[in-house]
């Protein structure tokens, strides 16, 4: 969808997203096609809003869902604006400013209708604007009045649940002690309870690692500490983060926010800290034996063998469960990567290092800071695309090992997929910082 422009009116704002549908479902369609003749009805100005009117029924916007809680889960979604919540004193919805992002749950085929209600108009969305049944939006939306108002009440309704307050068979339940005698039903409440939808975006927003390990403040704290340097303010670090992964490969139909997530949701962890005194060590010969023995590493490739030894069915559960435990192994990877980073620049330089040069590339990247050949052989090798095909081979064969698994190219380009994936972004990344911490070294020295 292309971006919205400066329209003279609120009726050409909403004329131009219409139009801008309609181009995008024909895009590749002759105009003497009938299909191409039938969307040209259907994406008339009129008779969209009509069929949006319609077609809002099957959306509401909410901040806690139940579908996250149970993807079969039907009952009841609520939307209640922060400012309605008790202040418990502890973080919560209520923490949420007055511009959150609400959560959209029902059909994935209605959301071009949401989208419609977040246009904004003079610092507005439609959506607001429906709420408040505002007199600019009936103009806008059709002539007729009558029509415009039956319109304008069913764009509103999206906040509201469907139906009768109601839970279901797959949502939680659980009994509250309220009272003082816990051997007596009616001493208790019978919660159900909705996930926060809105305040696990903002919540993902905030500590995702692309805003504070890769953000410029923690560059420049992690670049003061390098350089030995006072830093003036703290350093943000989320340590043991750990990925809910709602949705499986449609996270769609867990809600919107969901999908634009990918499906991932953040957990701070909960457990007490465990102290771990152990000494780093540079693995010069074979990097991924270093990687076997974490702990983490070879529990993750045995329950990964074992559920594979199962020849389970060729399903979603089976693909999501393997995908999960993959991606719990892509985190250990790159997890062992941080650690070897934290090793003094220019170890593989070692003559006592055997790593092939992708190899070094991949766990001495500080080498390039006083090593200029080896920078630019680096710099020009697609050293991420080899890791990602050693480390599928590393799993192909750890799987097989002592195994009746017969693994070969098929799973081997499924696994190198997973690994390049996260390699690849992990490499634009780093790049990107050292580019710009040689940047700024280069003004200094020209600033002198």
């Amino acid at each position: 969808m292309s971006e919205p422009q400066p329209h003279a009116s609120m009726r050409d704002l909403v004329e131009w997203f219409i139009h801008d549908r309609f181009a995008t479902k024909t895009e590749k369609l002759p105009a003497d096609d009938p299909k191409y003749l039938g969307l040209q009805q259907q994406f008339e100005p009129q008779a969209w809003l009509a069929d949006a009117a319609r077609r809002v029924g099957q959306l509401q916007v909410v901040t806690h869902s139940l579908k996250a809680i149970h993807p079969d889960a039907k009952g009841t979604n609520l939307y209640v604006e922060p400012g309605q919540l008790n202040q418990s004193g502890l973080v919560g919805s209520y923490c949420l400013p007055a511009d959150f992002q609400g959560d959209v749950v029902g059909n994935a085929a209605a959301l071009d209708v949401y989208k419609f209600l977040k246009l904004e108009w003079q610092g507005r969305t439609l959506l607001e604007r429906a709420l408040e049944f505002d007199e600019a939006l009936i103009d806008a939306l059709s002539q007729d009045r009558e029509e415009a108002e039956s319109w304008v009440r069913a764009f509103a309704s999206i906040t509201e649940p469907k139906g009768m307050p109601s839970s279901h068979v797959m949502g939680k339940q659980l009994y509250w002690l309220v009272g003082d005698d816990p051997t007596d039903d009616k001493s208790y409440h019978l919660l159900a309870p909705l996930y926060a939808t809105a305040l696990t975006h903002r919540f993902y927003a905030q500590v995702s690692p692309n805003t504070w390990f890769f953000g410029d403040h923690n560059k420049a704290a992690r670049k003061a500490l390098k350089e030995k340097a006072p830093f003036e303010s703290g350093y943000t670090s989320y340590p043991n983060l750990a990925v809910q992964k709602l949705g499986g490969t449609k996270p769609q139909n867990i809600s919107q926010l969901n999908s634009e997530r990918g499906g991932q949701n953040y957990l701070l962890a909960s457990l007490p800290p465990n102290w771990e005194s152990r000494e780093v060590y540079a693995p010069m010969r074979d990097p991924f034996r270093a990687f076997k023995r974490r702990p983490n590493v070879w529990r993750i490739v045995d329950e990964l063998k074992r559920f594979l030894e199962t020849d389970p069915a060729k399903n979603m559960h089976t693909r999501d469960l393997r995908d999960d435990l993959t991606s719990m192994l892509v985190d250990e990877l790159m997890l062992f990567t941080f650690d070897i980073h934290s090793l003094a620049p220019g170890w593989t330089a070692d003559e006592k290092c055997q790593l092939a040069p992708e190899e070094r590339y991949w766990l001495d990247p500080g080498r390039a800071d006083a090593d200029s050949e080896f920078a630019e052989a680096r710099r020009q090798s697609c050293w991420h695309e080899t890791i990602s095909s050693r480390a599928a081979s590393w799993l192909n064969r750890e799987l097989s090992d002592k195994s009746p698994l017969s693994l070969g190219d098929a799973e081997h380009h499924h696994w190198k997929r997973q690994f390049e994936g996260i390699v690849k972004e992990f490499r634009q990344q780093l790049d990107d910082l050292q580019e710009a911490l040689r940047d700024e070294d280069d003004d200094r020295g020209g600033a002198a």
